[in-house]
């Protein structure tokens, strides 16, 4: 297998989806060791310090990549595996940012009051108990650290550069605790190469991401990458060991959900042979609901199902198992 690893320096950021230029090229099967930089490009290092003092919007959210994977193209599926995720500083950050978040008013909820208040919260990362350090006034609390990555995507279609910070059929920035380590992202290919990027990891993160930032912090992240022919989901589609995972996202939340909910209807479709009316009555009785988002420029909603209530299926040919075995000894 082929190791490809790489730390970019600031400059060598993505902070797009599309119109970036690829920082290498991949064949599939390639195994991918990379450095992502927190959210706030790891501006905020002190409880002193204020987002709207120290952050700059137009560099926020960096990516690592964009990767050429050789042989894709439109309407091919990607595989993304998630091999390793491991929290590469001992700190991280999490802050409210005045009129952004799900509980207070924002540029698209206009309201007539002020913003929440600025606060910035650092986390003090133990490794040896595998938690992070929640510190308030008067509690202090150690949280289970629970790695994932944030941001995941490839280049949309139809020559589309998108902001980092927005989700949609292409993945970007969906913020889901389902993007964790043992995971297969699948995602479809739009242009040629993919060009796909991975970052905003996150310590850990509440379903629904409320106040819109995580336990922020940089990480080391280890991926295999794969290609299948043709294929491509509609919405990012998510397989681990014992769930299917689909993500929706745009506005309202209710059609999030309703694009996560039709993805897994046509998943099903393709994994059992349903038509849509049967499907839709198993999805029915079946389904998790779990929130990923309700903060970002699209909200992202999940439809989840276990395969324990399933029978047993091979998605794409198998390529999450396919994955599981290569990943084998990289970590």
């Amino acid at each position: 297998m082929d190791v490809v690893e790489f730390r970019p320096e600031p400059h060598q950021f993505a902070w797009t989806f599309g119109g970036a230029a690829p920082t290498h090229r991949i064949k599939p099967g390639t195994a991918l060791k990379l450095w992502t930089e927190d959210a706030f490009s790891g501006s905020l290092q002190r409880v002193t310090d204020m987002p709207s003092q120290v952050l700059d919007m137009t560099e926020v959210n960096p990516q690592t990549g964009p990767f050429y994977v050789e042989g894709a193209e439109p309407g091919d599926t990607l595989a993304i595996h998630i091999v390793d995720l491991t929290p590469a500083r001992d700190w991280a950050a999490s802050t409210t940012i005045p009129f952004f978040g799900a509980l207070t008013g924002t540029d698209r909820t206009a309201l007539l009051q002020e913003p929440l208040p600025e606060r910035t919260w650092i986390y003090q990362l133990d490794r040896a108990k595998g938690t992070v350090l929640y510190e308030a006034r008067n509690l202090s609390l150690e949280l289970p650290v629970a790695p994932m990555l944030g941001t995941v995507g490839v280049a949309p279609a139809g020559r589309e550069v998108r902001t980092s910070l927005v989700p949609d059929k292409f993945g970007g920035n969906m913020d889901t605790p389902e993007m964790k380590a043992g995971t297969t992202c699948f995602l479809g290919v739009n242009v040629e190469g993919a060009l796909f990027s991975l970052g905003d990891g996150h310590y850990r993160q509440g379903e629904g991401e409320s106040c819109g930032t995580a336990v922020e912090g940089a990480m080391d992240v280890t991926v295999v990458v794969d290609l299948v022919k043709g294929g491509a989901p509609e919405w990012p589609r998510l397989e681990h060991d014992d769930h299917y995972v689909v993500v929706g996202s745009s506005r309202p939340l209710e059609d999030a959900w309703r694009a996560s909910q039709m993805g897994m209807i046509a998943w099903l479709g393709e994994l059992y042979g349903l038509d849509r009316l049967d499907a839709y009555q198993l999805l029915t009785q079946i389904s998790l609901s779990p929130l990923a988002n309700v903060v970002d420029a699209n909200y992202s909603a999940i439809t989840k199902i276990e395969k324990a209530l399933l029978p047993a299926a091979d998605a794409y040919g198998g390529m999450h198992r396919h994955l599981r075995s290569l990943s084998k000894g990289l970590v």
